[in-house]
């Protein structure tokens, strides 16, 4: 899975020249609580603070970040980031689509809780059903996102989160916590399940046709649950060239294939031996606690649908 933007590790004397750099311009300062980390944003761009705090729950000024994300624009330098995972500063230079800098924000919590707390991230969807958590990770373009709000259809089914949610074993179960107050749409998320079309009617679409939404005006408050314990995970994968529509994996073969595909996460801003046998570790006791299903998503969606929800007994 290729990396959406260019990333480098810097030492934190590194950190403190381009805090020395940009550290008056910024305008705006937030903390937020990212699944009891605090994030602080530190920008001199209007729109990042006011999709910031939309997406995310406010944190007291009183507590002390945990992590942080400098946006700044510098006219001198290309799209980059720069990372000291020391004090798990994230600098973000010239990002206009606010997509990535929420998952690096995510990724700087998971950083954080992944060291020190032995709570992972997956970036994917994770919705309940009567108790039994269920998620959908995989390549862009797989249609997690389309099955997903498919399922939500359904009044019974109710949603942890659509993007990127923290998971952590506890004997026997896993469990996967939230991560954001709000949901990230696409502008074409109606064409596919008219269901909601009048959410995106209410939006307010950015370049890349993405809005920043509160589900709770279609679904309802009740079915925006914080918890679930994971039961099934299904793997998306778009290949027209398998004829295999559905296959149960074991847990040999679903960490191989998660790994191959650096965990279905762009956004992991630290790779190296020491990460990668935490996140194995971790993957492989979350696959033999839960059913792991591979999809091939090459129906119609309304096929799979069908299918993914004869596999939850729906």
């Amino acid at each position: 899975m290729s990396q959406a933007y260019p990333i480098e590790l810097i030492s934190i004397e590194d950190k403190e020249k381009l805090m020395d750099k940009y550290g008056r311009s910024f305008l705006y300062e937030v903390k937020s609580d990212i699944y009891g980390c605090c994030i602080k944003l530190l920008t001199n761009i209007r729109r990042v603070k006011e999709r910031w705090e939309e997406n995310f729950y406010a944190m007291s000024t009183n507590i002390r970040s945990h992590g942080r994300l400098v946006v700044v624009e510098d006219e001198n330098k290309p799209t980059k980031v720069y990372y000291d995972p020391q004090s798990k500063t994230a600098f973000l230079i010239n990002f206009d689509y606010y997509g990535w800098i929420k998952s690096i924000a995510l990724s700087v919590a998971g950083d954080v809780l992944e060291d020190e707390h032995d709570i992972y991230s997956i970036h994917g969807a994770c919705l309940d059903y009567d108790g039994r958590g269920l998620c959908f990770v995989g390549t862009s373009g797989s249609g997690k996102t389309t099955q997903a709000y498919g399922l939500l259809r359904i009044e019974d089914v109710r949603v942890v989160s659509d993007d990127w949610f923290f998971v952590r074993i506890f004997g026997k179960d896993a469990l996967a916590y939230s991560s954001e107050k709000n949901f990230y749409i696409r502008a074409d998320l109606a064409k596919i399940w008219s269901e909601f079309k009048g959410l995106v009617e209410k939006a307010e679409f950015d370049k890349q046709g993405r809005a920043i939404v509160d589900l709770r005006w279609v679904v309802g408050k009740g079915r925006i649950i914080p918890v679930t314990t994971l039961k099934n995970i299904f793997i998306l994968k778009r290949d027209p060239l398998d004829r295999n529509i559905h296959r149960v994996l074991d847990s040999e073969e679903a960490l191989n294939y998660i790994e191959s595909q650096n965990y279905f996460n762009p956004h992991l801003l630290v790779k190296n031996d020491f990460k990668r046998k935490l996140r194995n570790s971790f993957f492989y006791e979350l696959f033999k606690r839960v059913n792991v299903h591979l999809i091939n998503t090459i129906k119609p969606p309304e096929e799979t649908q069908n299918l993914i929800r004869k596999l939850i007994s729906l």
